[in-house]
């Protein structure tokens, strides 16, 4: 009977810290975001390179996320890449799903996320949307 109890209290801790929200800024920027395909991206983990602009002062993390929106329940995932004041972010700074469309093309959307250096509040967000394959 502890063993179970302990399971479940174990399990509640860990939910409780998964599910800790983010703060906002007062004024979230908007971030400027642009990215292009490359034919090798087709299946790959390795991430297109970013152009991020308009990163508020205070952003010490950049966190993407894609979503293919004709297929939103896949998870496609993403990364974060630390913020150096540079915001090209080159191609495979980190890892995630892909585009891999079964046929014919697929519009995905990144969104990128920009955190202060505690991680607890967004600075800014931003997204960007193309084709895959590119047109």
């Amino acid at each position: 009977m502890k063993k179970i109890v302990l399971g479940i209290v174990s399990v509640g801790l860990l939910s409780l810290g998964a599910c800790q929200t983010m703060k906002e800024a007062k004024n979230v920027a908007e971030l400027g975001v642009s990215f292009a395909w490359k034919d090798s991206h087709r299946c790959s983990s390795v991430s297109p390179a970013f152009k991020i602009a308009s990163v508020p002062s205070g952003t010490k993390t950049l966190k993407f996320w894609m979503t293919d929106l004709q297929v939103t329940s896949f998870t496609h995932g993403g990364g974060s890449v630390e913020y150096k004041g540079s915001g090209d972010i080159p191609e495979g700074a980190f890892g995630y799903t892909g585009p891999c469309p079964p046929s014919g093309s697929h519009q995905y959307e990144f969104k990128v996320t920009a955190i202060n250096a505690a991680g607890d509040t967004v600075l800014g967000r931003g997204t960007a949307m193309r084709p895959f394959p590119p047109q």
